[in-house]
């Protein structure tokens, strides 16, 4: 065939997107089982990390084991479903189904000697999903911990969500008043008052992201009232 010719071209250019397609594709599949348990790990990484342990990615799995004691996924009523595993429950699907049909997960944790209820987050930001998980005190109302994350918030303003000095700003905070009754956690526009048990600093020039948490943490934790108040 002559190599000057538009066919050979053609031909040639064919050849080499099959190969490199074939290879990609071949690449992307042997990793897929590698990237599924960094996943994993990740994940018992910041559920662990909103009682205070610290760990990497190598060890969560065997500290995530130590401190989690217990997984539940709760129904609407509070009441548990054991056909369900907390772990895999996939947050986002679950949106998507009637109330009644959706499913809380919550991992009970113990850590020297004292208790904690871990309950996972998701919900939307400015440009796209949010997620985290709030660790709960033994009085189940008192924030020990939080983590949060984010998928394609702006750097620099509503991505530092998942910054420590931003997470940090929630310990001490109550989801409850002095009535009982749920008013959940704020992040507040312009500053949160001292005295402010349920209120955080909202991150300056990322409100809508900020915005965005606050609705998640309501619509959220308030699915656990009533497994809280019973329990």
């Amino acid at each position: 065939m002559d190599r000057n010719s538009n066919a050979y071209t053609f031909i040639f250019a064919i050849i080499t997107v099959v190969i490199i397609a074939a290879g990609l594709a071949f690449t992307a599949t042997s990793l897929k089982p590698l990237q599924a348990e960094n996943v994993r790990k990740e994940k018992m990484q910041n559920i662990i990390s909103t009682i205070g342990v610290d760990a990497n990615r190598d060890e969560s799995a065997e500290l995530f084991k130590k401190y989690i004691k217990k997984q539940l996924v709760l129904k609407a009523d509070g009441t548990t479903d054991d056909a369900v595993e907390a772990f895999t429950l996939d947050l986002k699907k679950e949106l998507h189904k009637p109330y009644d049909q959706q499913r809380f997960p919550v991992y009970l944790a113990e850590k020297d000697g004292k208790k904690y209820y871990i309950i996972p987050l998701f919900g939307s930001g400015l440009w796209d999903d949010i997620w985290g998980y709030i660790a709960l005190d033994s009085d189940k109302n008192t924030i020990v911990g939080a983590s949060f994350d984010h998928k394609g918030e702006t750097p620099g303003l509503g991505a530092e969500i998942n910054q420590s000095w931003f997470e940090d700003e929630f310990k001490g905070k109550k989801i409850f008043n002095d009535n009982g009754d749920f008013v959940s956690v704020k992040a507040v526009k312009g500053g949160a008052k001292p005295d402010d048990i349920h209120g955080v600093d909202a991150i300056s020039g990322g409100t809508l992201t900020c915005n965005g948490l606050t609705q998640m943490l309501e619509e959220r934790l308030k699915n656990y009232v009533p497994y809280l108040k019973k329990n």
